[in-house]
């Protein structure tokens, strides 16, 4: 276990539950972000709204309290941020297209059961136009190559049930070509492992059904030691700990079936202890400005542990299993139907 950061102490007083009715009133807060678009805070963070809305969406949805945020409008929000000139979404509707854009938007469509407003055609074309002659992804059309791309291209086309339509076994020789001799992943070939890295390139070789690229036991044990004596996980050697680690982490070890590597009730102790128990919403570290982000990723950390009164999130998807399930199932009664259309075609008798 990492030495680094503080130990959490015994008594967590008021921060020893989640505090569900505040988180909740602090992300509502937030839901219509765009109508203050004239203040400085909001402009600066403007390229991640529709994360940000991804993010406090499906937080809510965990806390069972999704019905306290307004999701017609937010359903409108989203599509006005689509760009049917390239088939992409932006961050907001002033933001050019980009693919972490397109799949918090997707993301949010999945999670509201609107999938039906996306056009699916031209969404995947976009994303595999993305792609590039080694299997990587940029981000958009400026070029940027980073292995969070081909995590974000794979789930989108996965979410709409169009991953056919992209080079899946390029895509994870780029992924398994970013692989380092710790077991960890950079975000291209050469660069040092990060927690956030291997979260993608672990998603994507999952998604792609290609686990058995990874050094499956290397890389977790790599993952296990990003535990500090906070109970709390850092993103690489010896840096500090941050609850957003909770979900990077976290979910690569469940993936790889080896949650049971970290002590999970310290950590859950570490990630109450940075709650804001007067204003809501969790912080990086107990006591600093709690924020959108990282009140997501530490309840999705919690829920992934089986904190009590959570939904269940998928660690592949990023999106609650009971949604991950309903998409599978509408993707799965499309091919019957598709495969039923093309039987009934074939039989019926020919006219001349």
């Amino acid at each position: 276990m990492a030495t680094s950061g503080a130990v959490t102490p015994a008594d967590l007083g008021p921060r020893s539950k989640l505090l569900v009715d505040k988180h909740a009133a602090y992300i509502a807060s937030f839901s219509t972000v765009w109508e203050a678009a004239d203040k400085l805070e909001h402009v600066a963070t403007e390229h991640f709204w529709m994360s940000g809305m991804y993010w406090g969406l499906t937080a809510m949805e965990l806390m069972g309290r999704l019905q306290d945020m307004d999701t017609d409008k937010v359903l409108d929000w989203v599509m006005s941020c689509y760009r049917p000139e390239d088939g992409g979404f932006g961050s907001s509707p002033r933001n050019d297209s980009h693919l972490l854009a397109t799949l918090s938007a997707l993301q949010i469509l999945a999670l509201l059961d609107a999938l039906h407003r996306a056009d699916a055609p031209a969404v995947t074309a976009y994303i595999a136009g993305l792609q590039q002659p080694d299997g990587a992804f940029a981000g958009d059309k400026w070029g940027e190559i980073d292995t969070r791309f081909s995590y974000a291209a794979l789930l989108g086309c996965s979410i709409l049930g169009t991953l056919d339509q992209l080079d899946v076994e390029a895509a994870v020789h780029f992924v398994t070509a970013c692989k380092n001799f710790d077991g960890g992943f950079g975000c291209t070939p050469g660069n040092e492992s990060h927690a956030g890295q291997v979260f993608t390139c672990i998603g994507a070789l999952s998604l792609a059904g290609r686990l058995d690229a990874a050094d499956q036991d290397l890389v977790g044990w790599w993952l296990c030691e990003r535990q500090t004596c906070s109970g709390g996980l850092n993103g690489r050697p010896e840096k500090l700990q941050d609850v957003c680690y909770s979900w990077w982490c976290l979910s690569c070890l469940s993936i790889l079936g080896r949650l049971h590597w970290i002590d999970q009730e310290a950590l859950s102790r570490f990630i109450l202890y940075c709650q804001d128990e007067e204003d809501g919403g969790i912080s990086d570290r107990p006591d600093d400005m709690a924020d959108v982000y990282h009140t997501f990723f530490g309840i999705a950390g919690l829920s992934l542990m089986g904190h009590a009164g959570l939904a269940a999130i998928d660690p592949t998807y990023a999106l609650p299993v009971k949604t991950v399930q309903r998409l599978q199932q509408q993707q799965q009664q499309q091919q019957q139907c598709g495969q039923g259309m093309q039987e009934g075609g074939s039989s019926a008798p020919s006219t001349g």
